[in-house]
């Protein structure tokens, strides 16, 4: 049966890995609902025309016009706004992947699961600000939550979960991003430029300054807490430059069960997409005699205190991870701006977080309250450290 599908960011990194699958896809297979992405009108008038979804939606009002006219006589329809995303968001479809960046892609994916269906996850900071929340809203509506990220879908791949107490701990891989074994003298002096330029994966630059920072690995820490029926003392961080194990899970018996793979997107999203089946993708298949060897080590929480920040905020509760989450969003914001030092990411984050605490979000509006509070703390302190 065809499978209908809706794409929340589909023009960012994920989001064409997307597009790219359906391309390939047989004739029938998928029907796509709603495209939707930020302010590229023009990227996504092409995918549109390419994939005939019944709408494409812009989060930005002012490129509506662009896109409303790059659309003209193709019989899609086109709308822009807030309110136009939640809206196709919410369209009916069997599947949908959430790839906004962000805390920008709250709102849609509650929007997503409150009409039940499957919901690909790939926007680990939904989970990471407001987990109990979404979490609750999958329960409400009976929708099923995939894990897009590769870390987090190797781990579903590897893990029984039909007996969880029978799992010792799950372990997460870390790439260690470009400054893995660079002075803390040089970090000081990073650019932008160096920072994004990630050397195993091809990403965008928010989430390829969190792998620099390891910001990343400490969102992917909480979001496999909200996912996994796993405490967050047996959840592991190892550093693996090689990036071909992207998961592990450890049971009582001692037996230690790895995915491996290449490096490519496409992999974990087309697990997600055809789940519960496997479809055929043509991504490079991993060659371990090529590979030669495999290494690990344990993260330096000394010179990448992010992780160590994501531990403790997970610990305090869900008030404290909206914080990290918003406070790091500004952070990295302003570094990519060249407003703010490398190593300041960290310490803007730490600061907040001492400054804010843990309160309790018991619903979405405290959520987004707390959200802006911790983002206009960020922004106050890092004014005061560029003065």
């Amino acid at each position: 049966m065809t499978r209908t599908v809706s794409i929340l960011g589909s023009t960012g990194s994920v989001g064409r890995s997307t597009v790219a699958l359906l391309d390939a896809a047989a004739p029938g297979e998928f029907e796509v609902v709603a495209l939707v992405a930020g302010r590229d009108a023009a990227a996504l008038a092409e995918q549109a025309k390419r994939l005939r979804p019944r709408i494409a939606v812009l989060a930005d009002p002012a490129a509506g016009p662009a896109l409303e006219a790059a659309l003209a006589g193709s019989g899609i329809a086109s709308a822009c706004g807030r309110d136009a995303v939640l809206a196709a968001a919410g369209m009916p479809a069997d599947w949908t992947m959430a790839a906004i960046v962000g805390a920008a892609g709250l709102e849609p994916a509650l929007a997503a699961l409150a009409r039940g269906g499957t919901l690909a996850v790939a926007n680990k900071e939904a989970l990471v600000c407001a987990g109990e929340i979404v979490l609750a809203a999958a329960r409400a509506s009976g929708a099923t939550i995939l894990p897009v990220d590769s870390e987090h879908n190797a781990i579903f791949q590897a893990l029984d979960a039909r007996d969880p107490s029978v799992v010792e701990k799950i372990i997460l891989t870390a790439s260690g991003g470009p400054f893995r074994q660079a002075s803390l003298e040089h970090m000081a002096r990073v650019t932008p430029e160096q920072a994004v330029a990630h050397p195993v994966w091809s990403m965008g630059a928010k989430i390829s300054v969190d792998s620099a920072t390891m910001m990343n690995k400490g969102l992917e820490l909480i979001e496999a807490a909200r996912l996994f029926p796993v405490p967050e003392d047996r959840i592991e961080v190892l550093v693996h430059p090689q990036s071909a194990v992207h998961g592990l899970v450890q049971y009582a018996d001692g037996s230690l069960l790895a995915q491996l793979g290449s490096p490519d997107m496409r992999t974990p999203i087309a697990h997600a997409l055809a789940w519960p089946r496997r479809m055929h993708v043509d991504v490079p298949r991993l060659d371990l005699a090529a590979l030669a060897k495999l290494e690990f080590y344990a993260p330096d929480t000394v010179r990448f205190p992010a992780l160590r920040l994501a531990r403790e905020a997970l610990r305090a509760g869900q008030g404290a991870t909206t914080i990290l989450n918003a406070a790091n969003e500004v952070a990295v914001g302003l570094f990519l701006g060249r407003r703010l030092g490398f190593l300041d990411i960290a310490a803007v984050v730490e600061e907040v977080l001492a400054s804010l605490g843990s309160p309790a979000v018991p619903d979405l509006a405290a959520v987004l309250a707390l959200d802006a509070a911790a983002r206009q703390d960020a922004t106050d302190r890092a004014a005061r450290r560029a003065a």
